[in-house]
């Protein structure tokens, strides 16, 4: 964006720009619109946007009611949004204890649980279970990055569910995953 974009110009393309993505932080924000943090701050308090972690809280605490086949709490990462059998999105920040000590890589069984836990709440099943997991690590996540996870259903056929699962930092896909799940009905 240029410099010089008359406030409510502003305003009204950061709204849109916070419906794109809801995760971009006030520093992200800045440099997206070439302005102070603090100008963001206020453009947002204007508007009536939240800040970033009242943002995930209200999304989570929408999309967590409708999780059939596991405990919301079961969940690795923040249910950001949940479409029962379509789609999710799970947000982990990761943090130095995920990290091996001396590389500060994140371990993968925190990036596998975010995808399998999606996967898992994304289906429209009273229990299921992963049958098969195809997985690819592209790129080593560090401590303290931001891990968005969207998962798909591509595919029903009969109790067996294929979910894609496709994890982001930033706009760079570091990990994806191709589940079977097999939904185990209580007859």
């Amino acid at each position: 964006m240029s410099r010089g974009i008359p406030k409510q110009e502003r305003q009204a393309a950061l709204l849109m720009k916070l419906k794109q993505d809801p995760f971009l932080t006030d520093e992200e924000l800045s440099r997206v619109f070439c302005v102070s943090i603090q100008t963001i701050r206020l453009d947002r308090m204007e508007i009536g946007i939240p800040e970033l972690r009242q943002r995930i809280r209200e999304l989570a605490a929408e999309s967590y009611g409708k999780v059939k086949s596991i405990s919301g709490k079961e969940i690795v990462g923040e249910l950001i949004d949940l479409e029962l059998g379509k789609s999710g999105i799970s947000v982990l920040q990761t943090d130095s204890q995920m990290a091996f000590e001396k590389t500060k890589v994140v371990r993968g069984h925190f990036i596998f649980a975010q995808a399998e836990s999606l996967a898992i709440a994304v289906i429209d099943a009273p229990v299921a279970l992963t049958g098969v997991a195809n997985i690819k690590y592209k790129f080593p996540v560090h401590a303290g990055e931001k891990l968005v996870a969207k998962a798909e259903v591509v595919r029903v056929r009969a109790n067996k569910y294929f979910v894609w699962v496709k994890t982001k930092v930033r706009d760079n896909e570091a990990f994806r995953g191709k589940f079977i799940l097999v939904s185990l009905q209580n007859d």
